[in-house]
């Protein structure tokens, strides 16, 4: 089973893949979590040219290959190997964060970075996608304590369609979406995260 646990800056995604692989290996499943783009070299190669240089003038274009280019290499190595070895894989952000933040957000033609990200994957999505939403205001404030990285230092209208991106897209895709509000106590959110895993589990067969 592939997890993907995706939303805007700030919504606590990290916090719940944790939350979420630790639970898993209580109920005795082998998982193996990623962050995307990174977890491979040229991921976190890849990670911090679009995240920490502020230096560089990146198009949106150029952001949205670069994020292929990092999850090609991280499918390839990485998720396709735990997924035929039984495994369940658990990754903050994949495909969809693209197709928001480049797309929605970027103003790049969805079902472009669709067919793109299709040939990138090459067809491998995640079997449960979880969108964690969280108004802006809070989201800044969870932030207050880390410096700032290149896609979260963006104005507040950029992040605001991203947000409004996040939940257009999850009610509109053929895929299915998970809307959380990511605005409850972390526990409540990862309660009700298990919950849908959990029942997920029950209705699949896992290797």
């Amino acid at each position: 089973m592939f997890i993907s646990i995706d939303g805007g800056d700030g919504c606590g995604k990290s916090t719940q893949v944790e939350r979420l692989a630790g639970w898993l290996r209580q109920q005795g499943y082998d998982v193996f979590t990623c962050r995307d783009p990174g977890s491979t070299g040229l991921g976190e190669a890849v990670r911090g040219i679009l995240l920490n240089r502020h230096d560089l003038a990146i198009c949106c274009m150029s952001e949205m290959l670069l994020f292929m280019a990092a999850r090609a290499q991280m499918v390839q190595e990485l998720i396709l190997p735990a997924l035929q070895a039984g495994k369940i894989v658990v990754t903050d952000r994949f495909l969809l964060s693209t197709i928001v933040y480049q797309g929605y957000a970027g103003k790049i033609a969805v079902n472009a970075i669709e067919q793109i990200g299709s040939v990138a994957t090459v067809g491998t999505l995640p079997d449960l996608n979880f969108v964690l939403d969280v108004p802006l205001e809070i989201a800044k404030s969870r932030m207050t304590d880390r410096e700032l990285d290149r896609m979260e230092r963006m104005g507040p209208d950029y992040h605001e369609q991203v947000r409004q991106g996040f939940l257009t897209h999850a009610k509109n895709a053929l895929q299915r979406f998970i809307v959380l509000d990511a605005s409850q106590p972390i526990d409540t959110v990862a309660e009700q995260i298990q919950k849908s895993v959990a029942d997920a589990i029950g209705t699949c067969r896992l290797e």
